[in-house]
């Protein structure tokens, strides 16, 4: 294998940012363990699942596009994207097979450095460039880590760019995968683009038992998944009265404990007594007591 065997492209855009184009194509191509992007392109047969070279902020990359190609017109904000540059060709393919055995190397060399060197720091994952300009390293650490002098020893190792970048734990638990409460595969790392806020209000929304260790993830987050049904929850929730809200029911006084939208149970307690109702017959009797009270 050659280690200095590189793949050259003389039409980089130097723009960082991308450029905002008034004609073409764009698509959303995949990044491993990130959100989707948008790139632009001027070729209208690029399909879903084909292999292409995108020109990033890190260099060149080898991506897949997920998403059916759109007009430029369409996209709703005038957005800078950066270009996609080409179909994949096969030496393409070839030298970013050959970048993965070289980053499993790169990797080694990294953690012996950090070892000698004594720093407090998790090594996690090396990734090259396509054109094998750089190489970025992810780790983890608690706090925070000069890492002048590793820096110079691995660029005089590796004789490229070195991109040292701390993750933090959300970000490490989509880059190590693993297996979700559900049994399914972590969200984050099979199909999730970005990290939404996710609060302990959503799980009071949905009646969950607060329990923060079952609520929390691989990475010590709450789950991600608390997001998908909160919406939902929200719009069944309008209109129903809140725990603690007091009714008589069967000439007594109750406290409501517990409301569960999906079944339609409501759960009364007082000192003496508990039991369920069903919602129906709840918000009948809050109507009727509000009716005598208008009177």
């Amino acid at each position: 294998m050659d280690n200095n065997k590189k793949i050259e492209n003389n039409s980089i855009n130097n723009n960082p940012e991308g450029e905002i184009y008034d004609s073409g194509f764009y698509v959303s191509v995949r990044f491993p363990n990130s959100r989707p992007y948008y790139f632009h392109t001027y070729d209208d047969s690029l399909e879903i699942d084909t292999k292409v070279v995108v020109e990033t902020i890190r260099g060149l990359e080898l991506r897949t596009i997920i998403s059916p190609i759109k007009e430029i017109a369409s996209l709703k904000s005038e957005t800078p994207l950066k270009p996609i540059l080409r179909r994949a060709s096969l030496q393409d393919l070839e030298q970013a097979e050959e970048n993965i055995e070289l980053a499993k190397s790169a990797y080694v060399v990294c953690e012996n450095a950090i070892e000698k060197l004594g720093l407090e720091m998790k090594l996690l994952h090396a990734e090259y460039t396509l054109d094998r300009n750089k190489v970025i390293f992810l780790y983890v650490a608690d706090n925070r880590v000069d890492f002048r002098e590793l820096l110079k020893d691995l660029a005089a190792a590796l004789r490229c760019r070195i991109e040292l970048r701390q993750i933090g734990s959300r970000d490490r638990s989509r880059l190590i995968g693993g297996l979700g409460p559900c049994g399914l595969p972590l969200c984050c790392n099979t199909f999730l683009g970005e990290f939404d806020g996710i609060s302990i209000n959503m799980a009071k929304n949905q009646f969950l038992a607060l329990n923060i260790q079952k609520l929390s993830g691989h990475c010590g987050k709450l789950i991600c998944c608390l997001k998908y049904e909160d919406d939902q929850y929200s719009e069944l929730r309008k209109g129903l009265p809140k725990i603690g809200f007091k009714i008589k029911y069967e000439d007594e006084i109750y406290k409501i404990t517990s409301i569960n939208v999906l079944t339609g149970d409501v759960r009364l307690e007082n000192a003496e007594s508990s039991q369920s109702v069903s919602l129906d017959e709840v918000l009948k009797i809050i109507d009727k007591t509000r009716g005598n009270n208008d009177e």
